[in-house]
């Protein structure tokens, strides 16, 4: 059967994507963001660590969604998804391949579970999803892995609650575990940490509040799961919220983890830039 084997948070800052994609990385400003991804790149290479297929929580930054339409989970079911044009040309990435089957397979299981999955079959990915898998496998010609992409709404009030995500993320595992084909699976939480990007605290960032949600990833991820929206929004800025996505990759590996790699950084473009990898328990 399917299982989950790992799993990975980090940040999607665009900036991050435009200092790959313009030879930036050696430069004073980014050589320390990415330096943190480095021991990552090398880990998911190794054949033993390397998905099959990756379930990507993200957010969409009003390119596939608008105010006429907004899901507040949302499952990728086609076979591909091209990079968005978030107004100054499409990435120059590869095309987001899905595995498709798998997709409509957790889609059902999901549903079927009491979640209501808006299921898209065309949408543009933007920055949240492939800046991820950027800092993670580089510039390759192609994605080394499928990828089901999983929009939540952290954009428009109301969000979800971090406990409805974490529960999200138990019924991904349960959905996983139940298809009968070989597969090896991680869930990739997107998003945060602190940052407000507008406003009289526009360049907030909490370092504190950041490491703790960290530590309790692996030490009290219960705790995790009900911090109030307002907790959110006072500590960790108007942007803050996006970790709820982090919830959902934790759920899914159940009980017991073991923290493999840990990256904060401060700052990436008015955010804290954070990133780490868990393994699942067997």
């Amino acid at each position: 059967m399917a299982r989950i084997t790992a799993g990975v948070a980090t940040s999607h800052v665009p900036l991050l994507g435009v200092g790959i994609d313009q030879g930036k990385m050696e430069e004073d400003y980014f050589k320390p963001i990415y330096a943190g991804y480095e021991w990552s790149k090398r880990w998911i290479a190794d054949p033993e660590n390397k998905p099959d297929v990756v379930i990507l929580v993200y957010n969409d930054h009003a390119t596939a969604f608008d105010m006429n339409l907004i899901p507040t989970f949302a499952i990728g079911c086609a076979e591909e998804f091209q990079p968005a044009d978030e107004g100054w040309g499409r990435r120059p990435v590869p095309v987001v391949k899905n595995d498709a089957d798998f997709a409509w397979h957790l889609a059902q299981s999901l549903i079927l579970d009491e979640f209501d999955m808006t299921i898209i079959n065309k949408m543009d990915v933007d920055h949240g999803l492939t800046v991820p898998l950027s800092l993670m496998f580089g510039q390759p010609a192609e994605w080394p892995v499928k990828v089901v992409p999983l929009a939540v709404n952290v954009v428009t009030y109301p969000p979800p609650s971090g406990n409805r995500c974490y529960a999200l993320g138990e019924a991904i595992r349960n959905a996983v575990e139940s298809y009968d084909k070989d597969l090896k699976v991680q869930v990739w939480g997107t998003g945060g940490m602190s940052h407000q990007l507008q406003g009289p605290r526009a360049g907030l960032i909490n370092k504190e509040w950041d490491q703790r949600f960290l530590d309790d990833l692996t030490a009290d991820p219960l705790r995790l799961r009900h911090i109030p929206h307002i907790e959110y929004l006072r500590e960790t800025g108007s942007e803050g919220i996006e970790t709820v996505m982090w919830l959902i990759m934790r759920g899914a590996l159940g009980g017991d983890v073991k923290e493999l790699h840990r990256h904060y950084h401060v700052p990436g473009s008015n955010t804290a830039v954070g990133h780490i990898v868990l393994e699942a328990a067997p």
